[in-house]
């Protein structure tokens, strides 16, 4: 798959919850080899930006599947964790506030906030069950994979706060958005 494969709103499967995994098959492993190329091209297309992590609804594929990168500060390590029908089990730390962005809401970044420890119940590719916890931004990145599965984008957990938008300019910086201009009135984000 190409990055074009990745879906951005304001299409209407992004809003829509993924169907949980029964069976793990050859299907199953196709889509996840779909979201590793789909991610990596993605990323290729972008100067300052890495594909950190991909859900599949987000190449228009309605189950709970998703990918995060083993080492998501190194982008020459292309090994990604799979994670089917992950759940949350328990958040909890702090409620930290730091950037995001999203494959399917195309130059925008928002400040969001995220508990900093996760724990969840996952299948791995084998349809093993596993419980894990995460911290930090590995956490941050799984709440937001997991929120795509619920339908939920990052946006909307911060769609009427005024400070929250940013953009990524051609430097690699991001800088604040207008809220009322670029933000609240956007009929592509919101419907």
């Amino acid at each position: 798959m190409k990055k074009e494969d990745i879906i951005t709103v304001p299409n209407s499967s992004l809003r829509t919850k993924a169907k949980e995994i029964k069976i793990i098959n050859q299907k199953v492993h196709s889509i996840v080899d779909d979201m590793v190329s789909a991610t990596l091209d993605w990323e290729n297309s972008r100067k300052h930006e890495v594909g950190v992590a991909l859900a599949a609804v987000q190449i228009n594929q309605l189950v709970n599947i998703v990918i995060v990168r083993d080492n998501y500060e190194d982008k020459t390590d292309l090994k990604f964790n799979v994670y089917i029908n992950p759940k949350i089990l328990k958040k909890y730390g702090d409620l930290v506030e730091d950037y995001e962005g999203c494959l399917s809401v195309p130059d925008i970044y928002g400040k969001v906030p995220r508990f900093s420890k996760l724990k969840i119940k996952y299948l791995d590719i084998s349809g093993v069950e596993h419980q894990k916890t995460f911290s930090d931004f590995y956490a941050r990145i799984m709440q937001h994979e997991i929120d795509h599965s619920e339908g939920t984008l990052f946006i909307d957990k911060i769609k009427d706060r005024e400070d929250a938008f940013y953009i990524l300019d051609k430097n690699g910086k991001l800088k604040p958005l207008n809220y009322v201009k670029d933000i609240k009135k956007n009929t592509i984000l919101w419907k």
